[in-house]
């Protein structure tokens, strides 16, 4: 290669990298100036305004004159996330699913969260979640284009092909996911499939309670426990995509037999299941019973109380393990531990007190999740962004909303 065309190439290099970074300024910070962008990326007024153009001319950005405040000079213009641009983010859990459509910039233009048949197979899944996805499109203007799915599962995930390896809450074992959802919505779409929890900590770092940090830890309590880890500001995945599997961590070697099938692991400690048994209630999935314990909790019923404070013990048992392991700012709790937080917190502080390491105690934070029942789905919807935030030329991929619901119907 010529020296003329090694310095075409370096060029043209920069410029696919500084429209990464000015696209990821924009989906994480919102509508804002050109003049505002150039000391949130470092890059020149000329260098933003070419970049702005470029992505603009993809579909992802859009522009507009701002209203002069009467101070000198001419306004800038507002660089905001198009609305033309979507993703669709798919939520699968053992007791609902959900559907939303999220542009950049992590708006919701449509969503919708039902209950799931648990009797039926990941093929009968795919196919509802497709027919809801086509509703929620049909809504959308016909020139929306659509640049990816995104997909949180209660499972084992591995990246390389999207495949759940195991979902012992679902009963779901070797689900080519992924293959499915091409299947159904189109080959040439964009599929990105992960951990319900790993996607939880992604979303809670851009959009909820730990916007801001580098090193998070994220615990989801439902019918198991699952945690998402951000390391240095980059989700932890682990080689084969299966990290944050934290609800098998074994804590009692006498304990009872876990849906993986192993014995004392920590969700069986912890998780809702454990809950019922401690409270003497039927064992059932679902947010009703887990809501009926609360209500129980504030009329101060002594066995509840007392049921949840064990509960709290173990709950502050393995997660102190896991403080002391990565020395997270912070650690949100998710799902139901997020609706039991209040009832819990006093006894796992106490417990974290004597149980993780002063230095790392007396920095770290455990809160509720910012983002409730949606955590999950806003982090699919971040997944499904993240190839184009990466190279935004890949834009020119998407596939147009009319084209989608036609395949569907």
């Amino acid at each position: 290669m010529s020296n003329t065309n090694a310095t075409g190439a370096r060029s043209e290099s920069v410029r696919l990298m500084n429209q990464s970074v000015v696209l990821r300024a924009v989906h994480l910070a919102g509508e804002q100036s050109r003049s505002a962008l150039v000391p949130a990326t470092d890059l020149t007024r000329g260098a933003v305004g070419t970049i702005v153009g470029d992505l603009v001319g993809l579909g992802l950005l859009e522009e507009e004159r701002a209203m002069s405040d009467g101070s000198p000079g001419r306004p800038s213009t507002l660089v905001r996330p198009s609305g033309r641009a979507v993703v669709i983010a798919f939520d699968l859990r053992v007791e609902t699913i959900a559907v939303g459509v999220f542009t950049l910039g992590g708006r919701r233009l449509a969503g919708t969260r039902i209950s799931r048949d648990h009797d039926r197979g990941p093929e009968h899944t795919v196919d509802e979640l497709a027919v809801i996805a086509r509703g929620l499109l049909e809504l959308l203007p016909a020139d929306t284009v659509v640049h990816g799915v995104g997909a949180a599962i209660a499972g084992l995930v591995r990246h390389d092909d999207q495949l759940v390896v195991s979902g012992p809450n679902l009963g779901w074992r070797d689900v080519p996911l992924g293959d499915l959802l091409r299947d159904r919505l189109g080959p040439d779409i964009h599929v990105a499939v992960g951990n319900d929890a790993d996607l939880g900590a992604l979303a809670e770092s851009r959009r909820g309670a730990a916007v801001g940090l580098d090193d998070l830890v994220y615990i989801s309590g439902e019918v198991g426990i699952g945690g998402g880890m951000i390391v240095g500001g980059r989700p932890l995945i682990g080689s084969a995509g299966c990290s944050g599997e934290v609800g098998h961590i074994p804590v009692n070697p006498i304990g009872i037999d876990c849906n993986c099938g192993s014995i004392g692991c920590w969700e069986t400690e912890a998780g809702d299941h454990a809950l019922f048994r401690r409270v003497g209630r039927p064992d059932v999935v679902g947010s009703a019973a887990i809501e009926a314990i609360v209500r129980d909790a504030i009329a101060g019923d002594r066995k509840v109380l007392a049921a949840i404070d064990e509960q709290a013990r173990w709950i502050a048992f393995g997660l102190a393990g896991i403080i002391n392991v990565f020395d997270p700012d912070m650690v949100v709790l998710g799902g139901s531990l997020a609706r039991l937080h209040p009832h819990i917190a006093a006894t796992l502080d106490r417990e974290l007190d004597r149980r993780v390491f002063d230095v790392i105690r007396s920095r770290v934070r455990v809160v509720p999740s910012a983002l409730g029942i949606d955590s999950m789905l806003i982090g699919a919807a971040e997944w499904a962004w993240d190839r184009v935030l990466t190279e935004p030329a890949h834009a020119a991929n998407g596939v147009a909303v009319p084209k989608i619901v036609r395949r569907i119907a």
